[in-house]
């Protein structure tokens, strides 16, 4: 027969889960902005300014809205709701919501500059940002 009582946590032991999915948070954003960097250098190095700028874009579309709502999770900044069910829902479509805004003004005003490979691998590079985290073995 299985326990079916809820699991009772300490304050010290809600203090330390809440103290590591900090951490987590900040090394999935460094590790994001490092994969960013290397889109970025590695348009340049290859194609050119605008590749680099275009990568640039494509990386700050997800980047910046991933930012903002870590740190919302991380400060409690832009209001006073816990990070609840809601709360990650309307994250994670604020997310999708400002990186598509982002790329599609990108899309809008690129004529002529945008460069439509070193824009994806800028936004793939921030989207996978969390290679690097196992590479070194340091998943959130």
């Amino acid at each position: 027969m299985e326990d079916h009582r809820p699991i009772v946590l300490t304050d010290e032991e809600r203090a330390r889960i809440g103290r590591r999915a900090d951490q987590g948070l900040k090394r999935a954003l460094v590790a994001q902005a490092g994969m960013a960097v290397f889109a970025i250098v590695l348009a340049g190095l290859v194609a050119g300014g605008n590749a680099a700028l275009s990568a640039l874009v494509g990386a700050a579309s997800y980047f910046i809205p991933n930012a903002l709502f870590a740190l919302r999770l991380l400060t409690g900044a832009f209001g006073s709701m816990k990070a609840g069910p809601m709360a990650f829902f309307w994250g994670e479509a604020f997310k999708l919501g400002t990186a598509t805004l982002i790329l599609g003004l990108a899309a809008w005003n690129g004529d002529g500059w945008l460069v439509w490979p070193a824009l994806l691998l800028g936004l793939l590079c921030v989207l996978k940002g969390y290679v690097l985290l196992l590479a070194f073995r340091k998943l959130p």
